[in-house]
Order: structure tokens, then sequence, then C-alpha cells
């Protein structure tokens, strides 16, 4: 009995921190990179606050001097995750990355290209 009682509790702490993992969030703050057409991207800076809970992945974006945007997105097993956001006049711009600890990244990619390493906040 006791040791399916030790079970029971083991598995059960595992299962706790395994979603306590998954939540969260993170941050990401730093200039543009030039995509083909554009050259002032190295003068735009951005910052991406990410909300994990779970699956589910939510942000919001800025860029110093526009409006604020957001996307949302569910992350696979592996921590991937993949969306479109909407920033102005309909355009869209692709976003992506990886919610997985230390590996955590993002990308916008679009008008310029924006993201590197999400830090935990």
């Amino acid at each position: 009995m006791l040791r399916v009682f030790a079970a029971s509790t083991l598995a059960a702490c595992l299962l706790a921190g395994s979603a306590y993992a998954q939540s969260g969030g993170y941050s990401w703050t730093g200039m543009g990179v030039n995509v083909p057409g554009s050259s002032k991207c190295a003068t735009y800076k951005m910052t991406i606050n990410v909300t994990v809970s779970g699956d589910s992945v939510k942000a919001k974006f800025l860029q110093e001097g526009r409006t604020e945007r957001h996307f949302e997105a569910t992350k696979d097993a592996k921590g991937n995750f993949q969306t479109v956001a909407t920033v102005g006049g309909g355009n869209v711009i692709q976003v992506s990355g990886v919610i997985n600890g230390p590996e955590s990244k993002i990308l916008l990619d679009g008008y310029c290209k924006f993201g590197g390493a999400l830090l935990p906040k």
C-alpha cells in the first residue's frame, strides 16, 4: 500500500511539474533586421511579450512609435508554434517560434525580421 501511495504521489508531482513548465511569460526586445527591399529595419526597436498557458501561446508586440499588435497560436508537443499576425492595412507577418525552456525563441518575419532568444519574465 505504501508503494502505491508513493508512486501516486511521485506521478502527481511529475504531472504538476510538467504543467508548471508549460506556463509562464517570456520577452524579447531588440532591433530589426533588413529583408530584401527594406533598409531601415536596423533602426526599428521591437518588444515582444509572450504568455504561455498549457499549449496556448499569446503575445503582444510593440514597435516603438507604432500601435501594439498581438497574435495567438497553439504549440505542438515539441513546443513549436506558427501563425500570422495582422499589422496594418491588412498586412500580415509570419510568426514562428519554440517554447522549450532555455531554447525558447521567436521570429516575426515580414516587412523586417524581429526576434531571437526569449527570456523568462
